[in-house]
């Protein structure tokens, strides 16, 4: 006996086949003036823990804060970040935001990766310390229907929004961008808080001295 297949059950069919079709993809954005192990442990916790696909970092060229962040060059920056990723393949560099240039709206670069990748997936990993700015960002209401927000957790921080923001908890360290500029500058070690190749760039290349 031949069973018939009922039009709602062609739609979730349909629906099941589109779904499984879809790539996921984490977004780590931001200056990575440098990049550190920072980034690297919480692009790794989200991917495995929301089963992602693979997470892309893409390096900002001019972040849209008030308080400007004196930065390197960009072609530096980027070349850091790749450095970084080298050794892991489910991590990916993209210079989107540099070849843009101007002030680097994550809508703009949401909505160019979803114009050349629609079957695709995003999800924007944000820190737990900037999920109390995300109603001051540019075109936010548009960019929520774009995108899954992921929040990374800190102390300190509410895992609070009235925006929808899938949270996922890593382990926290003090690494940041700030704490190697200033190591660099007054001749401590790095060692351990970005990794060798970067280390050995910063060095080469006489960053962060001034």
């Amino acid at each position: 006996m031949v069973k018939t297949i009922t039009i709602p059950e062609i739609k979730v069919m349909a629906e099941l086949i589109t779904n499984m079709k879809h790539k996921r993809v984490g977004i780590l954005g931001g200056t990575f003036n440098p990049p550190h192990l920072g980034h690297l442990i919480i692009a790794e916790q989200v991917k495995s823990q929301l089963n992602l696909d693979e997470v892309m970092f893409i390096p900002d060229y001019q972040p849209p804060h008030i308080d400007k962040k004196t930065a390197i060059s960009a072609e530096k920056r980027l070349k850091m970040v790749k450095l970084s990723t080298m050794d892991e393949p489910g991590f990916k560099v993209s210079d989107i935001e540099l070849r843009r240039k101007g002030v680097s709206y994550t809508i703009d670069t949401i909505k160019e990766l979803k114009l050349k990748n629609p079957e695709v997936d995003y999800y924007f990993i944000i820190g737990g310390d900037m999920v109390e700015y995300l109603p001051k960002w540019h075109r936010i209401e548009e960019l929520i229907k774009l995108v899954k927000f992921v929040g990374v957790g800190r102390p300190g921080y509410r895992k609070e929004s009235k925006y929808p923001i899938m949270w996922v908890d890593v382990p926290m360290t003090d690494i940041s961008s700030t704490l190697v500029r200033r190591n660099v500058k007054q001749g401590c070690s790095i060692k351990y808080l970005v990794t060798p190749e970067v280390e050995n760039y910063i060095h080469e290349e006489g960053l962060y001295r001034e």
